[in-house]
């Protein structure tokens, strides 16, 4: 028979073990809280003065120029608009003209030959609603023109 052992057990060391160190190990302060906002203000005024000292005189140059370019061009871009209504207005009576061949006694540009508007001159103008001014015309520009349209 063998010879009985006595089993080993692990034990602790000798003294016991070491302390567990759970104590909160707070960070290292590098810069106060004080001392951050002052930075905060001085940058925040430094931002402020590059802002009007720098850049504000820029963005009033180019409002100034913008706004130069468009009285400049106002006059040509209403000229165009006249042009392209007047187009438009002679499209409006050919259309009409042609719709209304076969019709006896129609004249274009008045209702069964009695003029629509009595107190305007023959030469006189007035101005077309929309839907007068785009009435033999894609539906598709009416809705461009109350999209992207000059006022006077």
């Amino acid at each position: 028979m063998a010879s009985k052992m006595p089993p080993i057990q692990e034990l602790p060391p000798p003294g016991g073990y070491s302390k567990i160190n759970f104590a909160r190990v707070p960070a290292k302060k590098l810069v106060s809280g004080l001392t951050l906002f002052g930075a905060f203000v001085v940058m925040q005024f430094g931002a402020l003065w590059v802002r009007h000292k720098v850049t504000r005189p820029l963005l009033d140059y180019q409002k100034i120029e913008m706004r130069s370019a468009t009285i400049a061009l106002l006059p040509f871009l209403f000229a165009e608009r006249d042009r392209a209504a007047l187009l438009q207005m002679r499209r409006n009576r050919d259309a009409e003209a042609d719709l209304m061949k076969n019709v006896e006694g129609w004249e274009v540009g008045t209702y069964m030959g009695e003029p629509i508007y009595k107190t305007i001159d023959e030469d006189g103008w007035h101005e077309p609603k929309k839907f007068e001014y785009f009435e033999h015309s894609d539906p598709m520009y009416l809705r461009t023109f109350a999209d992207c349209h000059l006022r006077r």
